[in-house]
């Protein structure tokens, strides 16, 4: 039975195609992908992402334990700022990415991928036995909004006293939105369009969802269901757990070297990762878009001129913006250089590519 998130009935009221997605019944598309698409790049989307999970981690031993099994350094964040990283698996693999956001000295949220959520919390929870810090899995109590576009923030600031302004990419406040108190108001979101993600209580899921759309309407505001959430964090080359990282791909092959942190002392798999680097990684994830007219999809082989397979497509679609076909995938060395030929086998044809930088726009 998939789950539903606190926003299901409104969903099914402005008509949402509802598929299953990481064991929720979620909204796929509204109107369609590509107005969607473009209500986020030019205007502002609004998103019902509440199947994502949220644990709080506090007390004295919190920090410690963030520190050693993430990525990256715990000890830059300041109260209100938030860190992209990443739970390595003790095997060089990655269980999962994550958000984590620092409120006090002893208080951090963690927001992690919907279908990971058991599996990190099993994960953390194993290395926590020395650690002690107090573990909250509050996901089934909470719901998230993500207002993305370039006119998110004149839309959310009509509900808020909190100066959206003040808060730089990456931070967030605790304030009042719509009468709503205690909202986490965070300007992160994986759509490259910039805007704000809001986490509350689910009871307050509808109100505010009504109050954003009205605020919203003045600038041409759009529901927005997954298929749009993908196009849009893939034109900006960011990963999808499940497809372009899991727990067979190292974060150095996956291009998040930006996250690991080798000399912040010790963390899982530090020793792996450190050894990886020095040696030299032999696949890595490229961005790469289609010379010819094609759609490439997951799961299709990548070869070389001469048609030996050199990786395999893990993200692929149709650019709305670039109307081009551009994909991410794990390429062999020496494949992996911006610029570099390849070759997409689209049903038993392979089809020229081109070795790119993201992201893609």
């Amino acid at each position: 039975m998939e789950k539903r998130t606190a926003l299901y009935e409104k969903h099914i009221s402005l008509g949402a195609k509802m598929v299953p997605f990481a064991g929720f019944e979620m909204p796929v598309q509204y109107s369609g992908v590509t107005e969607e698409h473009f209500a986020v790049r030019e205007k502002v989307g609004i998103f019902d992402v509440s199947h994502m999970g949220q644990f709080f981690v506090e007390g004295p031993g919190a920090k410690d334990l963030l520190q050693y099994v993430t990525t990256n350094d715990i000890t830059t964040l300041e109260d209100g700022k938030a860190q992209y990283t990443c739970l390595p698996n003790g095997n060089g693999g990655i269980v999962d990415d994550l958000i984590v956001y620092k409120m006090a000295d002893e208080k951090y949220f963690v927001v992690v991928n919907a279908s990971n959520i058991d599996k990190d919390w099993e994960h953390i929870s194993k290395y926590n036995a020395e650690f002690g810090a107090k573990l909250t899995n509050a996901s089934d109590d909470m719901s998230l909004i993500a207002i993305q576009g370039p006119k998110a923030t004149e839309t959310l600031q009509k509900l808020t006293d909190s100066n959206l302004s003040d808060i730089p990419y990456y931070h967030f406040t605790v304030g009042t939105v719509a009468g709503v108190p205690k909202v986490i108001i965070s300007n992160t979101g994986y759509t490259g369009s910039g805007g704000f993600e809001i986490y509350f209580k689910n009871e307050s899921s509808e109100k505010l969802w009504d109050v954003l759309t009205e605020a919203g309407a003045e600038f041409g505001l759009m529901p927005c269901g997954l298929a749009a959430r993908d196009t849009l964090r893939l034109e900006k080359g960011f990963c999808l757990y499940g497809n372009d990282i899991d727990d067979t791909t190292s974060p150095l092959e996956a291009g998040l070297g930006w996250i690991t942190k080798l000399d912040k002392g010790d963390f899982v798999d530090r020793e792996f990762l450190k050894k990886q680097k020095e040696e030299g990684i032999s696949r890595k994830l490229v961005g790469f878009e289609m010379t010819e007219k094609a759609i490439p999809r997951h799961d299709y082989p990548v070869v070389d001129g001469e048609g030996n397979v050199i990786g395999k497509v893990t993200s692929g679609t149709m650019s709305p913006m670039k109307k081009i076909g551009i994909g991410l995938a794990y390429v062999n060395k020496p494949y992996f250089k911006t610029g570099t030929e390849i070759f997409i086998q689209i049903r038993n044809k392979n089809v020229p590519a081109k070795v790119v930088k993201v992201p893609f726009v």
